[in-house]
């Protein structure tokens, strides 16, 4: 079985504390325009560690997951556009000549039915595409292949419906969030204190999930399904399970995305986007949840500093850096720390060991 990285140590929480707690005073130090930077890459890092449960510890290579994140995205902007609309019909609809709000809009007036649909939804849709293809022991490129059909399917619905969806344009221009001016400083530092908070509390829930037996079972299924099936479990069950769950943690991304930029459109639900997230985990370390948090919030920061440093070349700049992590860092940076600090254990082991010999031939 692989070695899987451990972060368990008193030492490596406290070091995570810490991060947090500098986190969390970010708005002294930062102007608004990089704290609403800083909140969105620390909501991409929510839907990293999901993929990280999916591919890192359960095998499992996902590059739909774009559509989970816009589907949470949208049911929040929904709500969002709802609000700010006053109780009149959305811009986007009159324009399509709509007069009458479609019957699955109403219930999204409400913020508590469109938190609860922006996880509900696209659990939904991950349990029933993960049951039928993990049922039939669909796996590996066959299963990231299909996801990537669902990308497609998606995004060319939520274009092709613009009277519904906003089409291209996507859901945009929210003013209010509970009655409240949403770009106000106040509420942007609120809701990144909000993000920062869920990430650190789903960050301590999926640390103890992987240390768990499930955990066990999941890393067992990523090394060798086959064996699982013959000791008696239903790998199955487990695969379904963990699909869920990072549809879930995408979708509370989405909700959180939308509330700082101010908008969703299908094309962030794509297939680039998709293939992105991966790389995000595939940075920092696929086989750890901190390397996922890692990834996400430094990959997108580098390609936030080089596309404002270098706006014509900076494309090339990121996929250089893509490029230098697949082929020198196999495990992304995460891997690389632990395996120095492997070396550098080693080594004082050694040393230790030469030390007593040269002591027990002195006495």
């Amino acid at each position: 079985m692989n070695r899987v990285f451990s972060f368990g140590s008193r030492g490596q929480w406290l070091a995570y504390a810490a991060v947090v707690l500098v986190l969390m005073h970010a708005p002294l130090f930062l102007s608004e325009f990089r704290l609403n930077l800083l909140g969105k890459f620390l909501s991409f890092a929510i839907l990293a560690i999901g993929i990280s449960m999916i591919w890192g510890y359960t095998g499992i290579l996902s590059l739909g997951h774009g559509v989970y994140f816009g589907l949470g995205a949208y049911c929040m902007a929904m709500y969002l556009k709802l609000e700010s609309s006053g109780g009149r019909l959305p811009d986007f609809m009159e324009w399509s000549g709509l007069t009458e709000l479609p019957w699955f809009w109403k219930p999204f007036s409400s913020s508590i039915f469109a938190l609860a649909a922006a996880v509900i939804v696209p659990v939904a849709l991950a349990a029933l595409l993960g049951y039928l293809t993990f049922r039939n022991r669909i796996r590996g490129v066959y299963f990231s292949i299909i996801s990537q059909a669902l990308v497609i399917i998606f995004v060319t619905l939520f274009i092709g419906k613009q009277e519904l969806t906003g089409g291209t344009n996507g859901l945009t221009n929210f003013s209010t969030l509970w009655g409240l001016p949403i770009a106000s400083t106040d509420v942007q530092r609120g809701i990144y204190w909000i993000t920062l908070a869920t990430l650190a509390v789903l960050f301590v829930c999926c640390s103890w999930l992987i240390h768990s037996r499930l955990g066990r079972v999941l890393i067992a299924i990523r090394d060798g399904e086959n064996r699982v099936r013959f000791t008696g479990f239903n790998p199955t069950v487990y695969k379904v399970f963990v699909y869920c769950l990072s549809a879930a943690l995408a979708g509370i991304a989405g909700v959180l995305f939308v509330l700082q930029v101010g908008i969703i459109s299908p094309a962030m639900m794509g297939i680039i986007p998709s293939i992105e997230m991966v790389l995000w985990v595939a940075v920092g370390g696929r086989q750890s949840l901190s390397g996922a948090v890692l990834g996400a919030v430094l990959t997108n920061s580098a390609k936030s500093y080089f596309s404002e440093s270098y706006p014509e070349i900076w494309s090339i700049f990121l996929g250089a850096l893509f490029v230098i992590i697949v082929l020198f860092l196999p495990n992304g940076i995460v891997g690389m720390v632990e395996k120095l600090r492997d070396k550098f254990s080693l080594k004082r082991e050694g040393r230790s060991k030469d030390e007593k010999s040269a002591h027990t031939v002195v006495s």
